[in-house]
């Protein structure tokens, strides 16, 4: 073999090498670019721009409450404790039809209805709800049992206090939840104003109980109510 022939052949060999983009397999180090340094290292001024925020901190304003003592005030339409509302002459406007207790996400409502009597009238209709009960270790104050109540009788109210030491204690009952009388009103169970239906309560042409209205004798409807 001549020495063009053996030149030629050790050019073949360094092309196979280098491959198409003309580089050997190997990088050679000082083709590599210097490591930019990195910025998050230590500085003799961190410790000092750490104070500054605490100081800044000082002299804001504070958003802690002391509370118990200083009770912030809640929304006017805030979610707290539900409340059973009653027609200005003191009869309940819960009618017993359960879409409450259907509306609730949480199952925390329990409704049970019974009819009114003449000697003994809870509502102006047909029915009341003997039996209300609400299970606030349960209940998430989400509304949508206001939303689904056909006659406003339940409504909530801003009470949020609601903590206990007793399971037993958070389930509050119709008399926990009732609200109270108010003038002109006089408590169940006692009679529909004279001359007036259902319908003359929704309308509101009743303000006040008829004067000389006496209070019902009650009879224990709870029992009467359950199966």
């Amino acid at each position: 073999m001549s020495s063009d022939q053996s030149d030629q052949s050790d050019q073949s060999d360094r092309t196979s090498l280098t491959g198409r983009g003309g580089r050997t397999g190997r990088t050679d180090r000082t083709d590599r670019p210097e490591r930019p340094e990195r910025a998050d290292r230590p500085s003799v001024l961190g410790p000092a721009a750490g104070f500054g925020v605490t100081f800044k901190a000082m002299f804001k304003k504070r958003l802690t409450e002391q509370y118990p003592e200083q009770k912030k005030p809640t929304a006017p339409r805030f979610h707290g404790r539900h409340q059973l509302n009653r027609h200005p002459d003191g009869l309940e406007k819960c009618v017993g039809c359960e879409l409450c207790a259907w509306a609730c996400p949480a199952d925390a409502i329990y409704v049970e209805g019974a009819d009114n009597r003449d000697d003994e009238r809870y509502s102006p209709g047909e029915r009341y709800g003997a039996v209300y009960q609400i299970n606030y270790a349960r209940c998430i104050l989400c509304g949508l049992c206001i939303e689904a109540c056909p006659t406003r009788a339940l409504t909530m109210t801003n009470e949020y206090e609601l903590a206990d030491s007793s399971r037993r204690d958070l389930i509050f009952t119709k008399e926990q939840l009732l609200v109270g009388l108010s003038e002109g009103m006089v408590d169940t169970p006692h009679a529909i104003f004279p001359g007036a239906d259902e319908g003359a309560y929704y309308r509101g042409e009743i303000t006040a109980a008829e004067p000389g209205t006496v209070q019902q004798e009650r009879t224990d409807r709870e029992k009467e109510a359950r199966p």
